[in-house]
């Protein structure tokens, strides 16, 4: 009971001393990320299922009309949440535990090892990740696997370089000299001694990376290269849907302010965030 407690409370507390725009951006994160845990309980229909005619207009039935081809609107978005959110967070997991480890091994060993991996990680930011993203997802397919190997590779580049540029800092501290001298192994002083120091400028930057890969998903599936169809998303959602906007038809917009809602509520926390890690004081 008491290891329930303790989260609840200290959630509790961050709660109140958030300010209102944090506030609403947790209530929106919360509420797609329960909106997709639950995608297959709250859904009306079928992730595939077609239930009437192409681009119905609202009803009972079908509560934000239809798509393209009959399917109800409401469940592609619920099951799009499902799979855009869960694959762009899985994606930025592993795209950190690349760039941290890689940026920690960097600033711990230096000489050659470092400058290998900058210069490594300096090509591939030379290129732009749109276009680097397009070519490799040609080559290699278009599948869930790949895209989520891609993607993470791609975007660690970007977590190497603050993970790197965070540790300099920390690995010329005496405590790491001490482990050091006592012999500890590199992964010990990387995961021990650099990690709770360098954890709160990265925790940040894991907000703004999400909401990166989030939105270059969603891209990529505009562009055709994404998630394929019949699989919801909500960026292929909109380019199958954007023939509907010549016969006035608002369905596009609504899986587009669904991505929107998401940015802007992610944003919302990660400025808390950033906040709140500066150490600056709220102006009375």
């Amino acid at each position: 009971m008491n290891a329930l407690v303790a989260p609840v409370s200290a959630f509790g507390s961050l709660w109140r001393s958030a300010p209102v725009s944090a506030k609403v951006g947790i209530v929106i994160v919360f509420l797609w990320i329960f909106i997709g845990l639950f995608a297959g309980v709250i859904a009306p229909y079928g992730e595939t299922e077609v239930v009437g005619s192409v681009w119905q207009e609202w009803s009972a039935e079908t509560m934000l009309g239809t798509d393209q081809l009959g399917r109800d609107l409401l469940t592609r978005i619920i099951y799009g949440a499902r799979n855009t959110i869960f694959i762009a967070l899985l994606t930025t997991v592993l795209s950190f535990f690349i760039g941290i480890t890689s940026g920690f091994m960097a600033a711990a060993l230096g000489g050659w090892t470092d400058q290998l991996l900058s210069r490594i990680v300096d090509i591939l930011l030379s290129i732009p990740i749109l276009i680097f993203s397009l070519m490799l997802l040609s080559v290699l397919g278009t599948s869930v696997p790949v895209l989520i190997i891609v993607l993470a590779m791609l975007d660690s580049t970007r977590v190497f370089r603050l993970a790197r540029s965070v540790s300099m800092d920390i690995v010329v501290m005496d405590y790491v000299e001490v482990a050091r001298l006592r012999g500890e192994k590199l992964w010990w002083i990387m995961r021990r001694e650099i990690l709770p120091n360098a954890v709160a400028p990265l925790i940040a930057e894991f907000g703004l990376r999400f909401c990166f890969v989030f939105l270059l998903i969603s891209a990529l599936s505009f562009l055709g290269l994404g998630l394929q169809p019949p699989t919801a998303d909500w960026g292929s959602m909109v380019r199958e849907n954007a023939g509907a906007i010549s016969f006035g038809i608002l369905t596009p917009l609504i899986p587009a302010l669904a991505i929107a809602s998401l940015t802007i509520g992610v944003n919302l926390v990660v400025d808390w965030m950033l906040h709140k890690t500066s150490g600056l004081r709220d102006e009375v």
